[in-house]
């Protein structure tokens, strides 16, 4: 168990590490990385290791890039995996100023401050997301692509669907070994199984507080495209990569704690759930528009979120029923929760998870009724009848959120005026990018026809 500085620099020596591997993310959700020797590790413990924020996306300006990373020691964790020959720790770092300050940029931080605000009211937020990706077949370093009625279609894994089994489902052991490097990481693994798509999958791990959380979010993402790679696959947390068939999600179970009681718990009331749950789902409700643009941050998620494909599209929450937004599982006592479903892979854990507890926290503090659950088809209504219940739906675009989240005061506090401003300049320019494009689709149709 690490514990203090000490016990780190210990396990180096007893483990014999060779190099460490200090990450944190950019705004995006980048995994970013320095590797130092050993002989460097007791410095970077003390006083942390100086590097140049103005080479990433959304940090700083060059006339003030001396940034400082500071390691966590309890991210420490030994690579199930050598490299060069040697083994190689990892540990995940918070992003300081020259002068000591916490850097108002760092994802994680904003994290941080989002959970201290939650602190102040007496909560601790738990997270436990259901992260789907796909596997595709891997040539001469990329992903292959056949090419399906004039488009390039990235070639999955295997034809297997939801819940199958070998030989249908070709990447048993991939998974397993994923689940492998996965536990040597420190997860405690609940499930694997095959998806519902072609070469889609997922792996469950339990929940944790909101931090640990998004950073075994953050471990996840590399451990499992490492592991891929091993056997000539590439992982992708891309949310929409083939047309027609079901898209990837990051289904993101949520409680709320006050000391050891679930503070979403009330067998007294209805359904066993709450008002402290109700009204962290109308907060939910009343900012989703706005924190779309954040858990769901690329022109491609917008692809997933539409009718027809299991995807929630409609604003709306219900017990059991899936085809709303937000559920809550049948679990009751120290396991009731809310599983909001909109979120998708790309987005960065730390800035979601920090929307998502401001959002639900606004709606606790200030007392927001949900409204009433909804126990119908949400697919199977009009636009007419869900017009009548007063069902709204998620923005259809990326532009769409992100002129939402301009408007709204609460979820731009909680990413703070630096990540806010620098999440709406790079979610504008990938807007425009995209707008500007002249894509297949368009060359399909119009070049003979006009």
């Amino acid at each position: 168990m690490i514990k203090t500085n000490e016990d780190v620099l210990t396990s180096i020596e007893e483990n014999q590490v060779r190099f460490l591997r200090l990450q944190f993310v950019d705004i995006g959700g980048m995994v970013k990385n320095v590797g130092i020797p050993v002989s460097q590790a007791e410095k970077a413990l003390k006083s942390g290791i100086a590097f140049d924020g103005s080479s990433i996306e959304g940090f700083v300006r060059i006339e003030e890039s001396d940034m400082i990373l500071k390691p966590d020691i309890n991210t420490y964790r030994i690579l199930p995996w050598d490299v060069s020959g040697g083994k190689v720790a990892r540990m995940i770092c918070d992003v300081y100023k020259p002068n000591g300050e916490p850097f108002e940029g760092d994802p994680r931080y904003v994290l941080k401050r989002a959970i201290k605000e939650a602190a102040k009211h007496g909560f601790i937020m738990n997270t436990g997301p259901e992260i789907e990706f796909f596997l595709f077949e891997r040539m001469d370093g990329k992903v292959q692509l056949d090419c399906k009625d004039d488009k390039n279609v990235p070639i999955p894994h295997d034809l297997g669907g939801y819940f199958d089994f070998p030989p249908i489902d070709r990447a048993e052991e991939v998974r397993q070994n994923m689940v492998g490097a996965l536990e040597n990481m420190g997860f405690n693994i609940e499930a694997s199984h095959h998806e519902v798509s072609n070469g889609q999958h997922e792996i469950d791990f339990k929940y944790a507080d909101a931090l640990t959380t998004a950073d075994n979010v953050i471990t996840f993402k590399f451990v499992t495209k490492t592991i891929a790679l091993k056997d000539n696959l590439h992982v992708s947390f891309m949310p929409k990569p083939i047309f027609g068939i079901n898209g990837s999600g990051m289904h993101t179970n949520i409680s709320l704690f006050k000391g050891n009681k679930n503070a979403f718990y009330d067998e007294s009331e209805n359904m066993e759930v709450s008002d402290t749950l109700r009204y962290f789902i109308g907060g939910l409700k009343k900012h989703v528009k706005s924190f779309t643009a954040v858990t769901n941050p690329i022109v491609n998620s917008y692809k997933r979120i539409v009718p027809g494909y299991e995807a929630p599209v409609y604003i709306a929450w219900s017990g059991a029923n899936r085809s709303s937004m937000i559920r809550i599982p049948a679990a009751r006592g120290m396991s009731t929760r809310v599983e909001l479903r909109s979120p998708d892979p790309s987005c960065n854990p730390y800035l979601s998870f920090a929307v998502i507890l401001m959002a639900g926290l606004n709606g606790v503090v200030n007392q927001i009724d949900p409204g009433e659950p909804t126990t119908l088809n949400l697919f199977h209504l009009t636009d007419e009848e869900r017009k009548n219940h007063g069902i709204e739906s998620l923005p259809g675009s990326l532009k769409e959120a992100l002129d939402y989240l301009e408007t709204d005061e609460i979820i731009r506090g909680a990413l703070g005026e630096h990540v806010y401003a620098d999440f709406m300049r790079l979610g504008r320019a990938e807007w425009d990018a995209y707008r500007i494009s002249v894509h297949d689709w368009e060359i399909n149709r119009y070049l003979n026809t006009i």
